[in-house]
């Protein structure tokens, strides 16, 4: 099972959308670019995304590296 989002490339991208891709340098993840049609939806998920994987947690870094990989597996995510 799978879905396909319309996404906006970096090449194409104006005003917000290309401020927040300028920051990664062209190479945002396909799961954060399919917040692309919604720049602001984007920005809050880099703040969501920062949160939890760099915030204070009593699991490791590397442990949430892990569940997100076991998670994407199980959802068919192929990024």
């Amino acid at each position: 099972m799978g879905a396909r989002i319309q996404m906006i490339d970096s090449d194409e991208a104006e005003g917000k959308l290309k401020d927040l891709y300028d920051k990664f340098n062209g190479k945002m993840a396909n799961i954060l670019k399919v917040h692309s049609l919604n720049p602001k939806s984007l920005e809050a998920h880099l703040e969501y995304y920062k949160v939890i994987m760099f915030g204070k947690s009593p699991l490791s870094r590397s442990v949430r590296e892990m569940i997100a990989t076991v998670v994407s597996v199980e959802n068919e995510c192929f990024y």
